[in-house]
This record gives C-alpha cells, sequence and structure tokens, in this order.
C-alpha cells in the first residue's frame, strides 16, 4: 500500500510542476480575457490517473501566483481547475464527455473572474465564450491527442 501512495504523490506532483512550468513559459498567452493555455491539455490526465486530480489543483494554483490578475487568479482559477478535474474524473468512461468540464466549468468561472477584472468593453457572455473557446482548443485539439499518447505508453511512464 505504501508503494502506492508514494508513486500517487509523485505522479501528482509531476503533473503539478509540467503544468505550472508550461503555462508560466508561454505566459503571454495564458492570461488575460482572450487565452489558450497550452497546459490545459493536460486537464485530460483525470481520464487515466486520479493523481491528475491534485495535480492539476497544484499546478495552477503555482501557476497563477505570477498572474497579472493576482491572488483572485490563485483561488478562483485552482478552484475552477479543482472542479474541473473531479468531474473529468468522475466522466472518464466516456472520453469525449469527460473533457467537456475543463471547457466549461473555466469558461464561467474564469470567464466571468476575467471579465470583471480587466473591465472589457464587451459583455459577460462573449467574455466566457473566448475563455471556453481556448479551453476546446487546448482540451480537444491538443488534449486528444495528449490522451492518446498517455494511453498508448501509461505502463511505461508509470500511469
Amino acid at each position: 500500500m505504501k508503494n502506492k501512495s508514494v508513486k500517487y504523490l509523485v505522479v501528482s506532483a509531476a503533473i503539478a510542476a509540467i503544468y505550472a512550468v508550461l503555462t508560466i513559459v508561454v505566459m503571454p498567452i495564458n492570461y488575460g480575457p482572450i487565452q489558450c493555455r497550452i497546459s490545459e491539455a493536460m486537464t485530460v490526465l483525470p481520464i487515466i490517473t486520479p493523481a491528475g486530480i491534485p495535480g492539476l489543483f497544484v499546478g495552477c494554483l503555482v501557476a497563477n501566483i505570477v498572474s497579472p490578475v493576482g491572488a483572485i487568479d490563485m483561488v478562483v482559477g485552482s478552484i475552477a481547475s479543482l472542479i474541473a478535474a473531479l468531474l473529468t474524473y468522475k466522466l472518464r468512461r466516456n472520453k469525449w464527455v469527460a473533457m467537456l468540464p475543463p471547457v466549461l466549468v473555466n469558461a464561467v468561472m474564469i470567464g466571468t473572474m476575467l471579465y470583471y477584472y480587466y473591465n472589457v468593453e464587451y459583455s459577460l457572455v462573449v467574455c466566457m465564450i473566448t475563455v471556453g473557446v481556448g479551453q476546446l482548443v487546448a482540451c480537444y485539439v491538443l488534449g486528444i491527442p495528449l490522451l492518446k499518447l498517455l494511453e498508448k505508453h501509461k505502463d511505461k511512464i508509470g500511469l
């Protein structure tokens, strides 16, 4: 049993580190009312491992330390990631459906936060749509190939 908990912790920590680094490295496209976080492709991970849940939560928390939005992004962004990861894990039997929670949760929560923070000239719904489109790209365009690759090699990489 100890071996499993250590493995879970290591996988979660690796996910958190990779998510945070990917987010921070391409920072200009990851923050703002129009965004597409490449690291959000990793939101498919709870489909293949429950370690993705805390990994994505902590990774988002760490990445949002440098957010131009500030502490509110650390709180709202991390909670959105946690909710989306939990729902993705619950819906993991259908991969296409399981990738919807990160899109919908982030569209609503992050779209709303960014709308009020940036005081944009367009409507709240438009702000939610722009965040949602970025999430669609990250989750489906980037996430599906990542998921297929990880499923193919999950034994080799310890998932």
